[in-house]
């Protein structure tokens, strides 16, 4: 019988344990800009991933599953990268599954899964249950969603990555909260990945978690770059600063998420989007220059008086 391709996807060798979707294509020829590696395994991924929270949790509806369908078809074809979910984002896994599938080519997606529950013991069964609505057998990453018993899920996911059937263990924690805990983790836990809030008016992390994680070579997603698009909003219909063609900024959201990418200690940034408009757009933002050091302080500053 013919292979459908859940099958195919499903189907990863023991080879590639804890890549879901095997090696991508462009680590060969991807630019600087384009691409960050994961420091304790050299894993490249792309600079620009996608976030599916609030955005993908779509349910049944069939435009919207076309529309989000079409979001991540669209982004495979950009250089496709990180896709970040969670149990807790109701239907955006299924979603994303639902993607996957009508990809003819998912090699360049990098999976990426948290557990998400206050009862350790059902962390495997949840994980579990996301690898089938995905269609995959391994994740790339897993991640304990906002530190929920954060210690045995740990001791989980590490047992995992240990066995061959997980790249990455993470853990995150969103809207700045709980920093003190997470800095505590970084410093005790050989984790891979940590993923907080950074934008240009939330940069509680530069203090000390960005400097810290480079100190210890643990990767740095960022979420909310746009704060759910508030900061868009904030700045929509205001002219773009002398300095963004510098930059090569040709909207608000380029110049923000150009910030937040900018950040030596910055691997990938996952912006959420349900219009293949505004994903290209994103994509775009690494492309071009980035700020230097100098041009970031700058930027900050103008911001924080528009």
């Amino acid at each position: 019988m013919p292979l459908s391709r859940r099958d195919l996807l499903c189907g990863v060798s023991a080879a590639t344990a804890g890549f879901a979707f095997g090696r991508p294509a462009w680590t060969a020829t991807a630019s600087p800009n384009d691409v960050r590696q994961i420091p304790s395994t050299q894993t490249p991924v792309p600079v620009i991933g996608l976030g599916s929270w609030i955005t993908f949790n779509v349910g049944d509806d069939p435009a919207l599953l076309e529309q989000c369908a079409d979001v991540i078809a669209a982004f495979a074809e950009e250089g496709g990268g990180m896709i970040d979910c969670s149990p807790m984002y109701g239907s955006s896994p299924d979603t994303i599954g639902y993607g996957l599938e009508r990809l003819e080519d998912p090699s360049t997606i990098f999976s990426a899964e948290k557990v998400w529950t206050s009862a350790p013991g059902e962390g495997p069964d949840q994980i579990a249950r996301s690898a089938e609505k995905w269609g995959v057998s391994n994740f790339d990453l897993l991640q304990v969603h906002n530190l929920r018993a954060w210690e045995a899920h740990l001791d989980h996911l590490f047992s995992m990555k240990d066995a061959g059937r997980l790249g990455h263990v993470g853990v995150t924690t969103s809207h700045g909260r709980r920093h003190e805990t997470l800095e505590r983790i970084m410093r005790a836990h050989p984790i891979d990945v940590v993923q907080l809030t950074y934008n240009a008016f939330d940069r509680e992390a530069e203090a000390r978690l960005l400097p810290l994680a480079q100190d210890r070579g643990i990767a740095v997603i960022v979420n909310r770059p746009y704060r759910r698009g508030a900061l868009i909003d904030r700045f929509r219909g205001a002219p773009l600063p002398g300095w963004a063609p510098e930059i090569g900024a040709d909207s608000w959201a380029q110049v923000l998420l150009k910030f937040a990418i900018s950040h030596p200690a910055v691997t990938t940034a996952i912006p959420a989007t349900r219009k293949v408009a505004h994903l290209r757009e994103n994509k775009a933002a690494a492309r071009g220059p980035l700020p230097n050091a100098a041009l970031r302080r700058r930027i900050a500053d103008d911001l924080s008086r528009l």
